[in-house]
């Protein structure tokens, strides 16, 4: 890409839909994901994340609407779209009996670009060399984590595309690793990742999507989500509470016990500060907003999707195709 910017977004969904029979597994998904950004896909199991990533790498086919890679349909020009795209294969899908070195050479022979960051990668997850020397059917699940992570980044691509990426990670090492992902951003690149940790989209995404039962619910910057939230406040007063606070606007009384009074309020601190300003007031507690707060928000206690439980539907063998073995067909 060098320096070059794309005046349309990066990934581009239009009506995106998918059915298996009478179950919608993701329903008129639009989404526009800008370059050089680390972009959120927020949902529990069976709210249409994966089937939604499987519909951009061309793993299976959409049964309406249309998504774009680069300007490229991912289905009807799929070698073009993900020319420079990084994937984060299931470590499920790699070969046991290579060695972990072996898969990585075999990976980047077949995205035809030179490793250039395996290195920094090896570094950053804590894979050790000694540790490539070994046959993968000896690896644990964090290990196998972090060499499809490195596999999925190491010839730096323009797009990278996340499911779950920090799954069997310790905390450490996600850390450096969300360092790793700001520090390409930085450079360009463009990060689409799903994620259960909203700890740690809060801290890496600049943008979100939110999908229910298969549908977009929300698309927002993180800090605009934030701003929709109903925040609480706890003030103790020097002297009786006064009467007239719950005619401030936006707020709503929670609770009072004595000189100390919990509120709520939505949109703008300041009218409660101005308010506040005029009375003796002992502590003011503001507790800040949290991503996982507005998450909640929208699903409530509705965790499951449209499939049933879990909210995966029964998917056609001729649709479960690994996305190594895509790699290699195409």
């Amino acid at each position: 890409m060098g320096n070059l910017r794309h005046l349309e977004p990066v990934i581009e969904t239009t009506a995106l839909t998918k059915r298996y029979g009478e179950i919608a597994a993701l329903t008129d998904l639009h989404l526009a994901v800008p370059e050089g950004s680390i972009y959120g896909f927020l949902g529990p199991n069976g709210a249409g994340k994966t089937t939604a990533i499987r519909l951009l790498m061309g793993v299976i086919r959409a049964s309406s609407g249309s998504a774009r890679i680069f300007g490229h349909d991912v289905w009807a020009e799929g070698v073009a779209a993900r020319r420079d795209l990084g994937f984060l294969v299931t470590p499920d899908a790699f070969y046991p009996d290579m060695t972990g070195i072996a898969q990585l050479d075999y990976l980047a022979r077949l995205s035809g670009k030179p490793p250039v960051l395996r290195d920094r990668l090896l570094d950053t997850l804590e894979l050790g060399r000694d540790a490539l020397r070994r046959r993968l059917g000896s690896y644990s699940k964090g290990m196998r984590q972090k060499l499809a992570l490195t596999a999925a980044f190491q010839h730096d691509p323009a797009l990278l595309i996340l499911d779950e990426p920090t799954d069997g990670l310790d905390p450490l090492i996600q850390r450096g690793f969300e360092e790793l992902l700001r520090d390409l951003r930085d450079r360009g690149r463009t990060i689409f990742m799903s994620s259960h940790d909203l700890a740690e989209v809060e801290r890496t995404c600049e943008r979100v999507a939110v999908v229910r039962g298969g549908r977009l619910v929300a698309e927002e910057t993180v800090e605009g989500l934030k701003r929709l939230q109903r925040r609480t406040v706890e003030v103790t007063f020097g002297g009786d509470a006064p009467p007239n606070l719950a005619l401030v606007p936006q707020v709503t009384i929670i609770s009072r016990e004595g000189r100390r009074v919990r509120l709520a309020f939505e949109g703008d601190l300041n009218p409660l500060l101005r308010f506040l300003a005029g009375h003796d007031v002992a502590n003011l507690v503001l507790a800040p907003p949290r991503l996982e707060d507005v998450f909640m928000a929208f699903y409530g206690d509705d965790r499951s999707g449209p499939g049933g439980a879990e909210g995966t539907p029964a998917v056609d063998p001729q649709d479960a195709v690994a996305a190594s073995d895509l790699v290699m067909r195409r």
